[in-house]
């Protein structure tokens, strides 16, 4: 089979160094032993994660091809053929579980918002991105690539960029560096606003980014009459967690 025909359209490129391949599985912290991967191919990541024993782990693969041959090569392995994005995981796992893969580039920020929405689940999560990705996923108020994601994710996990991939130990290589990024679920349990209404603020902000919060807010259709005026003068990338939190909270008392 060709591996690079059956993915191609998703927009995958296989990693074909063992080093880095096993630098990934050890990133795992082990802190629960229910993992699945995603888009595992040919199971350059997988044939490390079989191998231990304690884990309750599962794959899923949307390309048939991989799937026949993942059944062929890994009998007794538990592959899920399907989308991630609209596998109910609550079925899959009752406890909190482990993410980990080189993920497809084209779908690696939907799954990130899949993983927000399973949150309270989804304890930890290893996977190699584009690099660019990966940098906005870790990156702090200030940034230019600080966004959505940036504060979404940081809300409610520790980020750590790993280390960066270059492009020579793909097939077929990438036009674009990748890198390996960590999120381990802190301590927050919920935000002290409404969450959805969160969600909406952070999305309103950054969506216009160059506008100030005034204007941006109020494009969404935002109440910012209780907003703090000097807020209101900065831009969403200057914002931390804690002050969208606040924002949330002055949005929330003008409803």
């Amino acid at each position: 089979m060709n591996e690079v025909k059956a993915k191609k359209f998703l927009g995958q490129h296989f990693l074909t160094d063992e080093n880095i391949a096993q630098r990934i599985v050890d990133s795992l912290s082990g802190s629960t032993p229910n993992v699945i991967e995603i888009g595992p191919g040919m199971g350059v990541l997988t044939k490390y994660l079989i191998g231990k024993q304690e884990l309750n782990f599962h794959v899923v693969e949307i390309d048939r091809e991989s799937v026949a041959w993942l059944h062929e090569h890994y009998p007794t392995l538990d592959v899920i053929e399907g989308d991630f994005l609209k596998l109910d995981l609550n079925t899959l796992f009752q406890d909190t579980f482990t993410v980990i893969g080189n993920f497809p580039y084209n779908i690696s920020s939907q799954i990130l918002f899949r993983i927000f929405d399973c949150r309270n689940q989804a304890v930890e999560v290893v996977g190699m991105f584009q690099k660019e990705v990966a940098e906005r996923v870790a990156a702090g108020p200030g940034s230019k690539t600080y966004g959505i994601l940036s504060v979404l994710l940081s809300a409610f996990y520790d980020i750590e960029y790993l280390f960066t991939v270059h492009e020579h130990v793909f097939n077929p290589p990438p036009k674009v560096k990748s890198a390996v990024i960590r999120l381990t679920r802190n301590d927050v349990t919920s935000l002290e606003c409404d969450e959805k209404l969160f969600v909406q603020t952070v999305k309103a902000g950054f969506n216009q980014r160059r506008k100030t919060l005034r204007n941006a807010l109020r494009s969404a259709g935002l109440p910012i009459e209780k907003v703090d005026e000097t807020v209101l003068g900065k831009r969403a990338e200057q914002l931390s967690v804690q002050e969208f939190i606040q924002l949330t909270k002055s949005i929330q008392s003008c409803l």
